[in-house]
């Protein structure tokens, strides 16, 4: 979010926690991007704040209590008010449950494929509107030839970004098998180790596709401990998702710190994978 917005998204979200009887003295940034996550206290709620042409807000409410309620590991609004979205000053606020979490036990990779695996079963059984994972890939691709958002990348890093995006979007899609609701994003940041075990947030990036889509966002070792995976497929998914972020890291827009150098170096992770495994993409 943009710095200058960040002061009044702020002031939206307490003003809604209190005219809801919350307390919202203190304010902490958990998380600062496309939206604002911020933790309020005393009450003890997160927030989730983003311009008010955002807007997922209303699906990420109403998939998080059905996902739920069939039993899936995701987090969910807060139970004190009711589960709606709010707008305030242009932005939209939705409310969530703060999850304690377990500093000291880093989720292993049994247990990570364990809760990824329940969350796709309740996935599985759920029919709602989503994009499909080939229209996040073409996003990336059109990012890749816009040299006007990507000013700064290389000539050869632009063709071989927009060859593996292209090719092994193609590849996936082609051989993916059997298609469901998926996360989009279940990588180790979308993920709390609470005391009650692992917790999935951040739901607005739901597609469609293949299971390896959602396994190539997590370490190696959990997609090794998912049953019955396509290893192959599973090795072009990390291949294609690793080029989708490179891509990313190209945005001028793009505020993650140290965007840049990680972007170059993702790249020469993309031609030593492609090497490796023998993907053609310049076909």
């Amino acid at each position: 979010m943009l710095v200058s917005e960040v002061v009044r998204a702020v002031a939206a979200a307490r003003s809604i926690a209190l005219s809801l009887g919350l307390a919202a003295d203190d304010v902490t940034v958990l998380h600062d991007s496309n939206k604002l996550t911020l933790r309020l206290l005393p009450c003890d709620v997160v927030a989730r704040v983003a311009p008010v042409t955002h807007q997922v807000a209303r699906f990420e409410v109403d998939l998080a209590q059905r996902l739920a309620g069939a039993g899936c590991p995701v987090a969910v609004p807060d139970p004190r008010v009711e589960p709606r979205v709010h707008e305030r000053d242009g932005f939209v606020v939705t409310l969530w449950t703060h999850y304690a979490s377990v500093a000291s036990r880093e989720a292993s990779p049994a247990d990570y494929a364990d809760a990824l695996q329940r969350l796709h079963a309740g996935m599985s059984r759920l029919d709602v509107p989503t994009p499909h994972f080939t229209d996040r890939v073409e996003q990336a691709r059109l990012l890749v030839a816009n040299r006007d958002r990507t000013p700064a990348l290389p000539d050869a890093d632009r063709e071989l970004l927009g060859d593996t995006l292209r090719s092994l979007g193609r590849v996936v899609g082609e051989r993916g098998g059997v298609e469901q609701l998926l996360h989009g994003e279940p990588h180790p940041g979308n993920v709390l180790a609470t005391p009650h075990g692992l917790v999935f947030i951040d739901l607005e990036t739901c597609c469609r596709g293949p299971v390896a889509f959602d396994l190539a966002h997590a370490p190696e070792a959990v997609g090794e401990r998912y049953p019955a995976v396509d290893q192959e497929l599973l090795r072009a998914c990390r291949i294609l998702v690793l080029a989708m972020i490179t891509t990313w890291r190209w945005d001028r827009d793009d505020r993650l710190p140290d965007g840049r150098r990680l972007g170059a170096e993702w790249i020469g992770r993309i031609r030593t994978a492609l090497d490796r495994h023998g993907f053609d993409v310049h076909g």
